[in-house]
């Protein structure tokens, strides 16, 4: 199996930007606590690259991977610090190619029929749909993909996915996991408010499982 294959299993990954790597370990026991040992940490902070190496080190139980990877100098360092798979809001070529070849499972967004064949074209097997609502939701997305679907690639929707509208993701087969912004907000981070990050946690597995059982 490769890491996409694991977080397909989960079928949610947090979507976290956080300001201070003293948080990284207290932010990782409450994910695990909640049952999802899996976290996109962004790019957005200086704190990004402290916070995945603080998470590789101390609590590899929990799959931590960088996210907003912008440039080859980004992945590089998201790769040095332990992050196990790497994803970006666009698509720049020459960062995927260069990811690849160094052994990081990287996941470019997509918003267009266009991105999505030089997505496959450099080998890609997952891509970000981004900003999923922004861009037209499940419904664009189905369009989008239907002259893909015999690729096998897979889709993380992320940008104004929630819990009320998970089923309607989870509906499309090619989906195997949406970027969850609202499970760990920077706000409850910096507050500490870690009872509500696991529990955000624990919902939206509850959620997935309600979703994937019904199916």
């Amino acid at each position: 199996m490769t890491v996409f294959d694991t977080l397909s299993d989960y079928g949610v990954v947090p979507v976290i930007a956080i300001d201070d790597a003293k948080d990284a370990l207290p932010l990782a026991d409450a994910l695990l606590e909640g049952g999802l040992p899996v976290a996109e940490i962004t790019f957005r902070t200086e704190a990004a690259r402290g916070v995945i190496q603080e998470i590789a080190q101390h609590r590899p139980e929990l799959i931590v991977g960088a996210g907003t990877v912008l440039n080859i100098d980004q992945a590089d360092t998201a790769r040095s610090a332990g992050a196990r798979f790497a994803l970006a809001p666009g698509l720049d070529v020459t960062v995927v190619e260069h990811a690849m070849s160094s052994g990081m499972p990287f996941a470019p967004g997509i918003m267009t029929p266009t991105d999505l064949q030089a997505a496959l074209k450099a080998g890609c097997t997952m891509v970000k749909f981004f900003p999923a609502m922004a861009a037209g939701g499940p419904s664009m997305l189905k369009n989008i993909l239907a002259p893909y679907a015999h690729t096998g690639v897979g889709f993380n929707p992320t940008g104004g996915v929630n819990l009320d509208n998970l089923d309607k993701w989870l509906a499309i087969p090619q989906v195997r996991a949406v970027g969850g912004t609202w499970i760990a907000k920077r706000d409850d981070i910096a507050a500490g408010n870690w009872n509500a990050i696991t529990a955000n946690a624990r919902e939206a597995l509850d959620r997935v499982r309600e979703i994937r059982s019904a199916t």
